[in-house]
């Protein structure tokens, strides 16, 4: 009987630096993961420990993956000191992938802050890769600042000039001396939302940052007409295990690592924690 709880190995190829405090961790599996887009793993680190994280790359990507993940406790601050040739650990993929079937026809609005662009950055490369499923892609971004803003190259550059059907609008709490694009939240980039999507009714919206960006924007995206149905949340920060064995995810009578971690908001809207 096959142990799930038995990583594979993945050796350490690269690490690139994104932010002062988040890191992408590029690794070659031992075997490929087939994971698609909303999907998690659990990466370990030999004598330290595992959690969830949702890759960051492409699920077309046959030979690599890549992680993206943030300092922030005693495991994360461990991962950021490794170096290429390390050997972690890889289980998974688990729990339920963006529903790319309800997609299809429709303008696709994604809007993330911080390392919660890490999943959404990997949706994005799966939209992108099969384009003409769908009528538009919107892109809005958000950081702190101009040093706290991921993948700068793909977002300011490489992916600019990717298709006409894909719009990126990228913002920054507070610029710097050298910051020329646009200065405010990234619910502000949303207000001028009907000079890029035609027919809120035919579009879909993905949420995925900080709890109080996904409220907020959550909300404003309400406000614009998009129905609960229409707006999915990214909500693995909750998990654990990735086995719903822990019930440390719970949402009501949900699973996060099991029903979700991609729910829409009609499905949690009425549970007074989701934004804890």
């Amino acid at each position: 009987m096959e142990n799930i709880y038995q990583p594979i190995r993945a050796e350490l190829l690269k690490v690139v630096i994104e932010s002062p405090t988040i890191k992408t961790f590029i690794l070659s599996p031992e075997k490929r993961i087939n994971f698609k887009a909303g999907q998690f793993i659990e990466l370990s680190l030999p004598g330290i420990g595992e959690a969830p994280f949702t890759p960051s790359s492409s699920p077309y990507e046959e030979e690599r993956l890549e992680i993206t993940i943030m300092r922030t406790g005693y495991l994360t601050e461990a991962l950021h000191q490794i170096e290429p040739g390390a050997i972690l650990g890889l289980r998974g993929p688990y729990g339920k992938e963006y529903p790319l079937e309800n997609f299809k026809e429709k303008e696709v609005l994604l809007v993330g802050g911080g390392v919660g662009l890490a999943p959404l950055r990997s949706l994005f490369l799966t939209l992108t890769h099969q384009i003409d499923d769908y009528k538009k892609v919107l892109f809005c971004c958000g950081a702190k600042s101009p040093t706290d803003l991921i993948y700068k190259e793909c977002l300011l550059n490489t992916w600019q000039r990717l298709n006409e059907k894909v719009r990126l609008n990228i913002t920054v709490d507070k610029g710097d001396e050298e910051w020329k694009g646009q200065v405010g939240l990234v619910t502000c980039t949303l207000n001028n939302l009907k000079e890029c999507i035609k027919e809120v009714k035919n579009s879909l919206a993905v949420v995925c940052g900080p709890p109080i960006m996904m409220k907020f924007t959550t909300f404003k995206l309400l406000e614009l007409g998009y129905q609960p149905s229409q707006i999915y949340l990214s909500m693995e920060r909750m998990m654990v295990c990735g086995l719903g064995k822990c019930a440390h995810c719970n949402i009501g009578p949900y699973y996060v690592c099991k029903d979700g971690p991609v729910f829409t908001y009609d499905q949690i809207k009425d549970f007074s924690d989701i934004w804890v």
